[in-house]
């Protein structure tokens, strides 16, 4: 059967240079801990793209120009009881003023 996961999964990129930091906050906040392991978690390279708008204040590149960085997207799951804790510890982790967070439902079948 079905049924709807206690766990959620996140999913974040960030620049290669800050990966293991941002990977390490997910998995000290909580992040990552499944049964009898934590700290688990998925990286793979990525390219980002984004063009800063005025007012922002972008940790890579500058106002008004398309920027690509070679990235890392990591994805970890995470008990939703914690969630709000890790998202806070991963946005201080993280360089970007702004990161792209996705936090996923997950499903398992019983």
């Amino acid at each position: 059967m079905l049924k709807q996961s206690d766990h959620y999964k996140i999913k974040v990129t960030v620049p290669l240079e800050s990966a293991d930091s941002v990977r390490d906050a997910l998995g000290s906040a909580g992040a990552g801990r499944f049964n009898k392991y934590d700290h688990c978690s998925f990286m793979y390279p990525v390219k980002g793209s984004f063009r800063p708008l005025e007012g922002a204040s972008p940790a890579i590149g500058s106002v008004g120009n398309v920027e690509e960085v070679d990235e890392m997207c990591i994805e970890c799951i995470c008990h939703k009881d914690i969630i709000e804790e890790v998202v806070v510890a991963l946005k201080k982790a993280h360089p970007y003023e702004e990161p792209a967070i996705d936090i996923l439902p997950r499903f398992e079948i019983s």
